[in-house]
């Protein structure tokens, strides 16, 4: 769409329905309550539909402000929040080295902090109650110590703040852990402190230098944060009244409790609730061999890499989440298109034999690696003594094969790449420039960066200083040599990952969503560095991170701008929790790779321990050694020159708009470079059947209850979501540990129709070998 249009446009005939059994009295009621919260009074009043950025500033997100500064940063959010930080930084290390991946969620850290938070201040005694008593002196100390002080809305989003930042630096603990693994070395403590340091940090200001662009303006919503600030302000806030609040807690509540109590059954009662679909429950009946492959792989999708899941429901909201219900239209009508596009490209490349693949003998869907003739290809077989390539094995064993649908999972990744380049430049340049100016003419009208400017903003050369540190940090880390990586490949990691950065900021700002860009790093890295994987993964971990940290930095300050915490209090706390969360990883990884070495090295492992996703990850370094050989002219050429493709298909787009004005009126904004992403990003999902599901949610939320009911849209939609995601999460955690083997003991649940022991859980079988 043209820059001058509304972002996210109602529906074509998109009219708000009038709240049912609304009298003037409700009306007059709410219109009272809703001025106290500080939102849009008038347009509640005609039950405003939600669509923009503006309407969630106004609608959605309550203005209030508690304050106080020093109310954001106290000694008891400091304590909370390192703990947690600790907490969740020890169980998502564990479980990089685990069968069964668990991640702690922000709702789930949200509820925890909560508990904590109003036990320290309930059950802790007040100061005032010293006075005039012989203990009085101990009401400073205890004022300090937040003793029966309120727990507010601030201090608890910092909490979770901090420990939001466990996997800030992923990429260089995973890269240590690799290299310790399979290159049978240790970087020494120089190389450990000043890389870790570098990769935590080096992203940081890109947050900062596009604030003005990616976090301020009232169209940068981040929409899959909405159920966070929505369950924090349910929490804290009295909105619409003290019996309101109380309806919104005890919605949510419910919504927690039902959601935990029915995660049992397809979690672990009755999987086949992964995947529902009727034209599987038939398959076992077809007697033909080819005729159920077929099936199964059209149609099944429940087990990983089972098939493209069409026609396939899942019932299992862990695979669901929230953000079927709290992104945007716009997105999901340019994901839904993308899905269409993948089950129609899939299907072509698959039974079509694209690049030789099905006649090989390679499977469908497999990230793995492959020889000519589909046996598994052994990486061991090209490496010398230092885990380089070997070219002369090389020659002699053949390069390695990948199947069709992967080749095209990559290729549609680099074509989103290059779109979402272009893309920003056409279509977001007006916007972008429009902010710009608002910001320097002082001419802002969204409500919430207005409320912010009470507080003093970080100074440009303090996000400077940091990306100063980071880089010479790095570079110690590099001159060192223990990366071999050189420094102007070093150089052009942080240049590529600060190229790419904005570009992905400004798109996952508006939509909540981004292009995926790991695959680029490692290929660039594999070009400038060919033969050398442990180089090729440190590039892949500068490069990818400068993005991965920009989007984080600037998704929880546009929380804390919804919040009102001040920014300087966000930028210290979370280079602090970023920095713990990397020392608490390193060590926690350190411990587990020196004590399981052996099993890790595995390729089985076993139910507790596995080394599966370390593994996987030195294999892609290896293949993207050979980048130059597997993705020429001679091989997946495709993979590469989709950036050129990809960064042509906006501009086609604004020509067509220009030349063909009814495709402006379509109803939603196409975003090219979200269609791409989601045409091929599921080619490593494994398993498909949730597809469908978040398709439906996503029509009901956006399409039918947002529109019908804006009113409840807009006051429970996204607490229903938090609800739902956090009994969820809750009830994995503990199935994880209690049932799952994550404890050492597995102790599955008893075979029957509904939890299938043999073949794929959706009843959707293979012929037998």
């Amino acid at each position: 769409m043209t820059d001058e249009k509304e972002y996210l446009p109602a529906m074509a005939g998109d009219t708000a329905a009038p709240a049912p059994h609304a009298t003037p009295t409700d009306e007059k009621l709410e219109k009272e309550e809703a001025q106290q919260d500080g939102l849009d009074t008038e347009s509640l009043s005609r039950d405003s539909v939600i669509e923009t950025g503006d309407d969630v500033s106004r609608l959605v997100v309550s203005a209030r402000d508690d304050g106080d500064p020093a109310l954001a940063f106290p000694f008891r959010s400091l304590v909370m929040g390192t703990v947690l930080t600790v907490l969740s930084s020890v169980i998502s290390i564990l479980y990089l080295f685990k069968p069964v991946q668990v991640t702690v969620s922000s709702v789930f850290l949200i509820l925890i902090a909560f508990v904590w938070g109003q036990a320290w201040a309930h059950l802790t005694p007040s100061p005032a109650r010293l006075s005039g008593t012989r203990f009085a002196f101990l009401q400073g100390p205890f004022r300090f110590l937040n003793f029966g002080q309120p727990f507010g809305i601030k201090e608890h989003t910092v909490a979770v703040l901090l420990a939001s930042c466990s996997n800030n630096s992923a990429s260089g603990i995973e890269t240590i852990a690799i290299e310790k693994l399979f290159y049978n070395r240790s970087p020494d403590a120089l190389t450990t402190v000043m890389g870790l340091f570098a990769v935590s940090l080096c992203g940081f200001v890109l947050a900062g230098v596009f604030r003005t662009t990616t976090i301020y303006p009232s169209d940068c919503v981040y929409w899959s944060t909405l159920p966070m600030v929505s369950l924090l302000q349910a929490l804290h806030f009295d909105l619409s009244g003290a019996s309101e609040n109380k309806k919104r807690v005890t919605f949510f509540g419910k919504a927690l409790v039902v959601s935990s109590l029915y995660e049992l059954l397809p979690a672990y009662i009755a999987p086949v609730l992964n995947g529902v679909s009727a034209i599987c429950w038939s398959s076992p009946a077809i007697k033909n061999d080819g005729a159920k492959a077929t099936v199964t792989h059209l149609f099944g999708g429940a087990n990983s890499n089972e098939g493209l899941g069409v026609l396939n429901f899942s019932f299992d909201w862990q695979y669901l989440t929230s953000s079927a219900m709290a992104l945007p239209l716009n997105q999901q009508a340019n994901a839904w298109i993308g899905v269409l596009l993948m089950y129609a490209v899939f299907s072509a490349v698959y039974w079509g034999d694209a690049f030789g693949a099905k006649s090989m003998g390679l499977p469908m869907l497999s990230s793995s690696f492959f020889n000519s003739d589909g046996t598994r290809y052994k990486l061991s077989a090209i490496l010398d003594e230092k885990l380089d390539v070997n070219y002369e094995a090389l020659a002699q064993v053949g390069l390695p094969r990948l199947t069709a649908i992967t080749v095209v999972g990559f290729t549609c990744q680099t074509l989103a790449i290059g779109a979402l380049l272009s893309h920003v430049l056409i279509f977001y340049r007006k916007r972008l420039l429009t902010a710009v100016r608002e910001r320097r003419e002082g001419t802002e009208t969204d409500p919430h960066i207005l409320g912010m400017q009470k507080y003093a903003d970080v100074p440009l050369w303090a996000y400077g200083i940091l990306a100063a540190l980071a880089f010479f940090a790095g570079l110690i880390a590099v001159l060192h040599g223990q990366t071999t990586l050189p420094v102007w490949a070093y150089i052009v990691a942080l240049l590529l990952g600060g190229i790419i950065a904005p570009f992905s900021m400004s798109l996952y700002a508006r939509l909540g969503d981004g292009v995926g860009t790991n695959a680029l790093s490692k290929m660039i890295g594999g070009v400038l560095v060919p033969g050398r994987p442990l180089a090729v993964l440190w590039f892949n971990s500068w490069s990818h991170q400068v993005i991965l940290l920009a989007v984080n930095l600037a998704n929880w300050l546009k929380i804390a701008q919804y919040i009102k915490v001040p920014f300087r209090v966000m930028f210290v706390t979370q280079i602090y929790g970023t920095l713990l969360a990397a020392a608490v990883n390193y060590l926690v990884a350190d411990l587990v790779v020196n004590a399981q070495r052996e099993i890790l090295l595995d390729p089985q492992g076993n139910n507790v321990w596995s080394g599966a996703t370390l593994q996987s990850l030195n294999s892609q370094a290896v293949t993207w050694a050979l980048a130059r050989q597997v993705y020429g002219l001679s091989g997946y050429w495709q993979v590469p020159f989709g950036l050129l493709i990809g960064f042509a298909l906006p501009p086609v787009h604004w020509l067509l708009e220009q030349a063909f004005p009814g495709l402006q009126n379509l109803g939603f904004e196409i975003i090219t470079p979200m269609i791409l992403q989601h045409a091929g990003a599921n080619s490593f999902a494994g398993a498909f059947s949730y597809i469908g599901s978040t398709v439906v949610v996503g029509v009901i939320s956006q399409v039918w209850v947002r529109r019908r009911y804006p009113r409840w849209f807009a006051k429970r939609s996204y607490l229903l979501g938090a609800g739902l995601d956090g009994g969820s999460q809750i009830t994995i955690f503990i199935l994880s540990f209690a049932v799952y083997g994550a404890a050492g003991i597995a102790r599955p649940f008893p075979s029957w129709w509904g939890n299938a022991t043999t073949g794929n859980v959706d009843h959707c079988n293979l012929p037998s070998a």
